[in-house]
């Protein structure tokens, strides 16, 4: 009975990247590192593949790639506020910047998403004047970023019953168990 939900989960998730308004083309990313500090921060979907990866991009001298290095485990938070459906998900975190990687993927970046990652400053470092950021002709800090699930909540608020399913990894399958919402 609960395999409806996962093909919801599924369905919904892979509408993110390639529906321009979908609620889950934007998500919140978590990740801790050495200082135990919870750090949030809303990141893009880009990719969902059918076994439930998830892929977003960042300048990989980012805080979060930093965090990613130190503790790979990440969570992330989803809404969809016209179906009334929240997906929390616990997964692994692992970051790309090979060669291979970034020409596969950096050609496929508009010129004012690519722009985003040639800033001469990391992410995060002061800044006197915004409009004096100076920007990098022939280097890039590009990286994709892939989360690999193994627990993911659904909440689905509805009448009469709210429904709460909590999805575990086990092995290469999703094992599931009701939960009260």
């Amino acid at each position: 009975m609960a395999t409806v939900y996962l093909d919801e989960i599924r369905e919904e998730l892979q509408k993110g990247p390639t529906e321009k308004d979908h609620p889950f083309r934007f998500f919140t990313l978590a990740t801790v590192g050495l200082d135990q500090v919870a750090r949030l921060r809303t990141v893009v979907l880009r990719d969902v593949t059918d076994n439930l990866k998830l892929t977003f991009y960042t300048d990989k001298r980012s805080k979060k790639i930093t965090h990613i290095k130190e503790n790979k485990r990440v969570s992330l938070l989803l809404y969809h506020p016209t179906r009334l459906l929240q997906l929390k998900i616990e997964g692994t975190a692992t970051y790309k910047d090979d060669n291979a990687t970034k020409e596969e993927y950096w050609n496929k970046l508009d010129i004012m998403a690519k722009k985003q990652y040639t800033t001469s400053r990391s992410p995060g470092s002061n800044l006197i004047d915004p409009h004096n950021l100076e920007y990098l002709d022939e280097e890039n800090h590009f990286c994709l970023v892939e989360i690999t699930p193994y627990k993911i909540e659904y909440l689905k608020l509805s009448q009469p019953h709210h429904i709460r399913v909590r999805f575990s990894k086990v092995g290469t399958q999703w094992e599931s168990e009701y939960l009260v919402p």
